[in-house]
């Protein structure tokens, strides 16, 4: 047998250890992104213990599993029968000794004993969660409950904790004041120092004032969910949390939730545990006003992500990508060719495509609540809402914009007016995060545009996407918006596989990342969602239609 058939097999049975997703659709050819920055993310808790709940046949295995120091026969039969159900019974992958050789490769015994995550990650995510086994939120394991809604009860106000949770000695909570510019500054500081980074430690995400503003004000945010921790003596902030409101529309159920984001923990202090203290403290800040369901993600696995997308990047600028080695030159390909093979037309090519303006609000509004209706999970926004995510990150509209780009610009939008109509037939929008390359000689920053939402009137003609009507025009308004990245000087385009993004993403030449990304919802039960993979026949992507910042 070759060394690449055994290699294949290996990564097959691999893929069936990892849960029971049909093939992933969203694969696209070489070159694969080395270096993946997962939004780790982490959700706001409650102190109540939810029920016990029926452990499924799979979870019981593994557990009587985690006493045990050699790969049991149980899941060596286990991966055996997955591989032949999925790939048929005379598949290379389906024999026992080929199953115990990738498994011993996996050390799947230290990922069972929670020393290690699949491929490197979720150490601790992996093995007993002690913390996230007293919320509610469904547990690893636990069987699918045919119901929806919320898995504890909403309190009244004075059921509610109405203190403050005590911190290690030496610590205080502050209520960080996103309107002056001295508290913004220590929380943009605090990140670019602290967040988060890929798995080598080669880049870190960097958030500017700017941006910071624009995710953490959103029309009818609350002051008191974006939460602090000082040091006492000297006022220094060490830790940051923050929650924003939403609308989330989760299948057929619309619900007031808080959007957690940006917990972040000097790396001096992580061994006070301070984590849980900040995810629990705002917890009870957003139940005093009345919620108590949040959404949330992270790169690492936490009981239990409701969906599970795939990052993929789009290369522009291939020079600075292979130097800093975010990506690489394939064997069949030298720097020249890949940089032609890459290479973006210098004006978008769409008739009628211009920026967003106050006028267009309305259309927007309606045409993007009309497309995310596609999808099973996304969020429902006012016109105030519309025009925050879209226009208030502009940038300094005084100043003239020079190569699609203003100072101080977070956030791209465009839409396509039809010409003898004035109509809004589409919209796109993309933003900016770059991140922090660290330690290298030439470069600083990784310039990084990050696909967010737009929607398209295709959608709603007849057999659309059975005569590829909605797949063609969105690999033209994407095709456009990275031509519009490519010019302002962005030197990777990033997508997730969620929405429709599944239908461009390999004819437009994105790359598969090495980074997925977890959805989670908090204090809400629902079935899987379609991501990475499709779900109970919805096609991969269209279940999740947020985009978290």
């Amino acid at each position: 047998m070759s060394s690449s058939s055994q290699k294949a097999q290996i990564q097959e049975i691999i893929d069936t250890t990892q849960g029971s997703d049909p093939e992933d659709r969203c694969s696209t050819p070489e070159p694969e992104v080395n270096h993946e920055q997962d939004g780790a993310i982490t959700p706001q808790a409650s102190s109540s213990k939810p029920k016990k709940k029926k452990k499924s046949k799979a979870a019981k295995v593994l557990n009587a599993m985690r006493g045990k120091n050699e790969i049991p026969q149980e899941l060596i039969s286990h991966v055996v029968d997955r591989v032949a159900v999925e790939h048929g019974p005379n598949a290379p992958a389906a024999n026992e000794d080929n199953v115990r050789q990738a498994l011993e490769q996996m050390k799947i015994m230290d990922v069972i004993k929670g020393k290690s995550g699949i491929a490197g990650r979720g150490e601790k995510a992996m093995g007993e969660h002690k913390f996230w086994a007293t919320q509610p939120v469904p547990q690893l394991g636990d069987e699918t409950s045919p119901d929806e809604g919320f898995i504890e009860p909403n309190k009244s106000r004075e059921e509610v904790r109405q203190d403050p949770y005590p911190l290690p000695k030496d610590f205080e909570w502050a209520i960080l004041d996103i309107n002056d510019s001295k508290q913004i500054k220590e929380v943009y500081d605090l990140l670019s120092l602290n967040y988060v980074e890929d798995d080598e430690a080669a880049f870190r995400f960097q958030y500017s004032a700017e941006f910071l503003e624009w995710a953490l004000k959103p029309p009818g945010y609350l002051k008191d969910w974006h939460i602090g921790v000082r040091v006492s003596s000297n006022k220094k902030l060490v830790a940051f949390i923050s929650g924003v409101p939403v609308t989330l529309r989760v299948r057929g159920n619309v619900f007031q939730a808080c959007e957690i984001n940006y917990l972040c923990v000097h790396k001096k202090l992580r061994s006070k545990r301070l984590a849980p203290v900040l995810i629990k403290e705002v917890t009870r800040q957003v139940n005093l006003t009345g919620v108590f369901q949040a959404i949330y993600t992270a790169g690492v696995v936490l009981p239990t992500p409701v969906s599970t997308c795939r990052y993929f990047h789009r290369s522009l600028n291939i020079p600075k990508l292979v130097d800093v080695k975010f990506t690489y030159v394939p064997r069949s390909m030298t720097l020249a060719r890949m940089i032609r093979v890459y290479k973006m037309v210098a004006k978008p090519q769409l008739s009628g495509l211009r920026e967003m303006e106050e006028r267009d609000v309305s259309d927007v509004a309606d045409l993007f609540a009309r497309y995310m209706q596609r999808f099973s999970m996304g969020p429902v926004l006012t016109l105030d809402e519309i025009r925050h995510q879209f226009l208030s990150g502009r940038g300094r509209m005084d100043e003239p914009s020079e190569h699609y780009r203003r100072p101080g610009q977070v956030v791209w939008t465009y839409v396509v007016e039809e010409a003898h109509t004035g109509r809004i037939t589409d919209f796109f929008s993309f933003y900016s995060l770059p991140s922090t390359i660290i330690d290298h000689p030439k470069y600083g920053l990784l310039e990084a545009a990050y696909l967010f939402y737009y929607a398209s009137d295709a959608a709603f003609v007849e057999d659309s996407e059975a005569n590829n009507i909605l797949k063609k025009r969105l690999e033209a308004l994407m095709g456009d918006a990275l031509i519009i990245a490519n010019q302002a000087k962005f030197d990777v385009f990033n997508a997730l596989t969620l929405m429709d993004n599944c239908s461009f993403l390999e004819s437009l030449k994105f790359g598969a990342g090495d980074g997925l990304l977890n959805f989670y919802l908090y204090n809400w039960r629902t079935a899987p969602l379609a991501g990475v993979s499709a779900v109970d026949g919805v096609e991969p992507g269209k279940g999740v239609g947020i985009v978290m910042l």
